[in-house]
């Protein structure tokens, strides 16, 4: 190790907003005695992402009493980039560990010249400059670096093993339904919802009522193909339905998955699982590496009629991707073997430049992808999040133009802001997601993901307005006020004419209707596991899942006219409430000696109102009944509730109720029913 190089590095001024941390820190008090690693980031970059494997490795392989500290120098791109809580939800989202300042005015990055994202500067014990890494790829160098300049300064003597007041800002976190939910997809029917609950590390599928119909990934950050409980994912983007399969960008694995919604399994099919620097691909499968890809969409390969193609948004390698599900003839009449992963368009540079070439237009980390089949557009539409803009590609001849946002100067990534116009007149500010509205020819809607709005862009005439913005925002009569957090993800579902949006920093799906304008929320309702353990319980058919149990209650001795009044009870767990986004329902149906069901007055069915005794419901079975020595009574109760932080599960009883017809003179003329409810 060479004699220490006598420059200074500026200290932390007072004022800076610190995370990750109980107080600031001081490079003369706190970090005295520590070999420091100051990761100059901005937390939109992917550059950025990348490097946070290496840096988490560093931070296992060294500790803070080691002597080695990592330590965030947020120095902002964008202007929401600047405010604290939004740093905040980008370290919760990205699972970082260790103490972040927040340099929103760049102070200390112009201090020391630093010239982009990501830079590493690795500062001494004693406060002194040491060495410069500049971009991803320095892991091995990085850590060499460090082992050496920990030996060197332990023989020295000028090492402390004190620790620091680091304070978790994870460990503050309330625990939701979603965390951070990146994208989110619909199938053609409607019926089933796709949320890549990127913060939990897992897929969930759910209906249109919010209920849980599988959750894909065992919700632990790793890279594990198999069935639905036992696969891992890590922080999974972009997805499409195709057929009964849903594909899934694995952003922060590298890999594409695919998930058998039959089979309930998971294969990975693109990817090698680290990040890689091709930019030209070609391979098959699992042999081709990729770099982040961040978005799907689902098309047809040349001549094609059907789905056999997807659409990659590349974030990685600024780039978009195809993949074959199936042979077939692409760009230039070049045929393509099923499993091949190919580059489409970008050169690979991150630029805003548009080329009638694809190879020799640029990308600037694309991250949303909308596909119009149209014959007068058959174009991809592209949410290019860091030139802030949205581009077209065609898919006949691979021409890249632009439509909404940036500037002319292609080389410009900093021409952003929040104005509505036409053309490059319109400023956005880092777009995630784009969706297009009936028909296929538009308007297309844009999550302008950091001013936290839904802009529409007539593609006629490229006029871009604010559709959906904030309550408290300025906006137009015709917008709809909606507290939108960094949007991710927009989807579409034409079939109800539902815009879908995954509401990022607020951990939410929201749905607006886009005929009436209407916005609900959709809610995240987790069934119960099965019950099996009871005595008296056992499987019933037709009326219930295969796979649900019923409660037989006491037989209950009347005759034909006399009449039943049956109650709930609901003691809920203690914290819970009802929600309102889901209402709680009951049903009831009849069947004879056979197990038939009657078509009679006892098939009905009705809401739950509240959690307190309630009366559900009085009959009197018809006269025509009394032929039947007995009969047999199901009622069901299905329970939405929700605890503190809203997580919200469903909850089925079934009770079975037997009765049995006596003589009229040996019987009252009414009896009562009462159902408790069992959690």
């Amino acid at each position: 190790m060479e004699t220490e190089i006598k420059f200074s590095i500026p200290d932390f001024e007072k004022d800076l907003q610190w995370l990750n941390t109980a107080s600031p820190l001081s490079l003369t008090k706190e970090l005295e005695g520590k070999l420091i690693v100051m990761d100059f980031f901005t937390y939109c970059c992917v550059n950025c992402l990348h490097i946070l494997p290496d840096l988490e490795k560093l931070e296992d392989l060294y500790k803070i009493q080691d002597g080695v500290v990592v330590l965030g120098v947020h120095s902002a791109k964008f202007a929401n980039e600047k405010v604290l809580s939004n740093i905040l939800s980008a370290i919760l989202r990205y699972n970082i560990n260790h103490p972040v300042v927040n340099d929103s005015e760049a102070t200390l990055w112009n201090k020391l010249r630093i010239a982009c994202w990501p830079t590493l500067l690795v500062v001494s014990p004693t406060g002194k400059y040491l060495r410069t890494f500049v971009g991803e790829g320095h892991k091995e160098s990085l850590e060499e670096f460090l082992k050496l300049a920990l030996e060197y300064y332990n023989d020295k003597g000028m090492i402390k093993s004190h620790s620091l007041a680091i304070s978790l800002e994870k460990e503050k976190l309330t625990e939701t339904p979603l965390k951070f939910p990146g994208k989110i997809a619909v199938n053609r029917k409607g019926n089933l919802i796709a949320i890549a609950d990127s913060g939990h590390h897992r897929v969930i599928i759910c209906g249109k009522d919010g209920i849980v119909q599988s959750v894909v990934g065992e919700g632990k950050k790793g890279l594990q193909d198999g069935c639905f409980k036992d696969a891992q994912f890590n922080s999974p983007q972009g997805m499409v339905f195709v057929g009964e399969d849903l594909y899934v960008a694995d952003t922060e694995n590298h890999v594409i998955r695919k998930v058998g919604l039959k089979s309930g399994s998971v294969t990975t099919v693109v990817g090698t699982g680290t990040q890689g620097q091709d930019k030209e691909g070609g391979n098959i499968g699992i042999q081709q590496e990729i770099s982040s890809p961040w978005d799907l969409e689902v098309g047809c390969s040349v001549g094609s009629d059907s789905d056999d193609i997807l659409f990659i948004a590349m974030a990685g390698t600024h780039q978009i991707w195809v993949y074959f599900i199936q042979d077939g003839k692409w760009y230039k009449g070049k045929q393509y073997q099923a499993g091949t992963c190919v580059r489409f368009a970008g050169s690979g540079s991150e630029e805003n430049r548009n080329n009638s070439y694809p190879a020799r237009a640029a990308f600037a980390q694309p991250s949303g992808l909308s596909l119009s089949t149209h014959p007068e557009l058959n174009t991809m539409f592209v949410a290019d999040s860091e030139s802030s803009t949205v581009r077209s590609l065609a898919l006949k001849d691979g021409a890249v133009k632009g439509v909404v946002g940036g500037e002319k100067d292609p080389m410009n990534l900093f021409a952003y802001g929040d104005v509505d116009g036409t053309g490059i007149e319109a400023k956005l500010q880092h777009p995630l997601g784009v969706a297009l509205v009936t028909d296929n020819k538009g308007p297309l809607l844009v999550a302008d993901s950091y001013n936290h709005k839904i802009k529409s862009v007539d593609l006629v005439s490229k006029m871009c307005e604010t559709w959906a913005a904030p309550s408290r925002s300025e906006k137009g009569d015709n917008c709809i006020s909606i507290d939108l957090n960094e949007p991710g993800g927009l989807c579409v579902d034409q079939t109800h004419q539902l815009l879908y949006i995954a509401d990022t920093n607020n951990h939410i799906i929201r749905m607006v209707d886009i005929e009436t304008k209407a916005v609900s929320r959709l809610p995240i309702i987790f069934p119960n596991p099965d019950e099996t353990d009871g005595s008296q319980r056992k499987k019933v058919n037709d009326f219930v899942k295969p796979n649900t149990v019923i409660l037989d209650l006491p037989p209950l001795n009347i005759t034909p006219v006399t009449a039943v009044e049956v109650r709930l009870h609901i003691p809920l767990p203690e914290g819970h409430h009802f929600t309102e986004e889901a209402p709680s329902t009951w049903m009831m149906i009849c069947k004879d000696e056979s197990n038939n069901v009657l078509n009679t007055e006892c098939d009905t069915n009705g809401s739950i109102e509240t959690f307190e005794e309630q009366s559900l419901l009085s009959f009197t079975l018809p006269s025509d009944l009394d032929l039947l020595k007995s009969l047999q009574v199901y009622i069901k109760c299905r329970v939405f509730y929700c605890d503190d932080t809203n997580v919200c599960r469903l909850k089925e009883n079934v009770y079975k109720q037997l009765i049995v017809f006596q003589d009229t003179e040996n019987t009252t003329s009414s009896t009562t029913v009462l159902l408790k409810f069992e959690f």
